[in-house]
């Protein structure tokens, strides 16, 4: 078994949070994990993502060849078309459909669904709202990661497991706003 996932997003919205977690989800399921990330300029809302890769096997790579990646897990929906190339065929793209709209000439969303749709098997929800909902909205990535979570072969607690260590040293209230974003997201997805 292996699997490739790009993580793809703006600065400040998580993305390396949620390879961590992905992290301790792999290592906990005895997988053999290589990851590479991309900061550029995070800090002013720039471009950020990370090759994610998991394997009972060994990896010889950080980074995912085009046309290779299992998912494409996007907190920004124009950084989902953005990485689409990478995507395999069969490949699954989660994606984020709140726009983080940081340049002057931004597409119009529907425009960005429609092309992620008519090439890939896309869900593209708003995580924004989940995460709002439960009072916070930093916490998107768990949204994110828990739309991921059906898709992924990882089981739900072992990614429970590991967010629960990812955020070990926050308050209790914290770490549990996390699950229960993570939770909605995936009954979200799985329905």
């Amino acid at each position: 078994m292996k699997y490739d996932i790009i993580i793809s997003g703006v600065g400040g919205q998580g993305i390396l949070a949620i390879a961590m977690v992905l992290g301790k989800a792999c290592i906990g399921e005895n997988l053999q994990v290589r990851q590479s990330e991309i900061h550029g300029m995070a800090q002013r809302g720039g471009a950020v993502h990370s090759h994610f890769r998991f394997s009972n096997e060994q990896i010889c790579s950080d980074l995912i060849p085009l046309n290779k990646a299992d998912m494409i897990l996007a907190m920004e929906p124009m950084e989902a078309l953005r990485y689409l190339p990478y995507l395999k065929s069969d490949g699954k793209i989660v994606a984020n459909s709140e726009p983080v709209i940081n340049i002057p000439d931004y597409p119009e969303i529907e425009t960005i669904t429609t092309q992620l749709k008519d090439n890939s098997d896309a869900f593209i929800f708003d995580g924004s709202i989940i995460a709002a909902d439960a009072g916070a909205k930093k916490a998107l990535n768990m949204a994110m990661l828990g739309a991921a979570s059906p898709f992924l072969p990882l089981s739900e607690d072992t990614l429970i497991n590991a967010i629960k260590t990812q955020f070990k040293n926050k308050k209790e209230e914290l770490i549990q706003k996390n699950l229960d974003i993570f939770a909605a997201a995936r009954k979200a997805a799985e329905t």
